[in-house]
């Protein structure tokens, strides 16, 4: 099962490699993994998706949790919440078919940030489902390259 987590943590080192670390431990495979800091510099958001069975994430949960580092741990999936990914995706552009692929940016809203010879490098931010549909029409142009950000995640509301 997929499964969201959210930490509050003390900006120091090593706190990142504790988490993914234990993540192995149980075999929760880590789908994606972002982290940076919050409106207060001393404090960083790290969100973790992760894959595996519901007592392993409970575990990895639990011992987040423990950590002294870790202010405040959600499970993000047992609650309604908004994510976001970026992704940079360099696909090979032939001038037959220039216009069709700028239809494809353009139902996606996706930005041209970066024109080569035989490339064109768009960027595009949504949830997993816009940025997976955008990847699976723009593979029969041949995708040179692409760089995914990972999940970020918040929960809706004032909570």
């Amino acid at each position: 099962m997929k499964r969201t987590l959210s930490a509050l943590c003390r900006n120091e080192p090593g706190v990142l490699a504790m988490m993914a670390r234990e993540c192995g431990k149980y075999d929760a495979n880590i789908l994606s993994l972002a982290a940076g800091e919050t409106e207060n510099p001393q404090v960083s958001r790290i969100v973790l998706c992760v894959d595996g069975d519901d007592e392993a994430i409970d575990k990895v949960g639990r011992y987040l949790e423990s950590l002294d580092a870790v202010i405040q741990l959600d499970d993000l999936s047992r609650k309604d919440f908004v994510d976001r990914e970026l992704v940079m995706i360099k696909v090979a552009m032939e001038p037959a078919q220039t216009s069709q692929l700028m239809q494809v940016f353009e139902v996606f809203r996706a930005n041209v940030v970066g024109m080569g010879q035989t490339t064109v490098t768009v960027e595009l931010s949504g949830d997993q489902e816009r940025v997976d549909g955008l990847i699976k029409m723009l593979v029969p142009y041949g995708i040179k390259s692409m760089c995914r950000s990972g999940m970020i995640a918040l929960k809706r509301g004032d909570e």
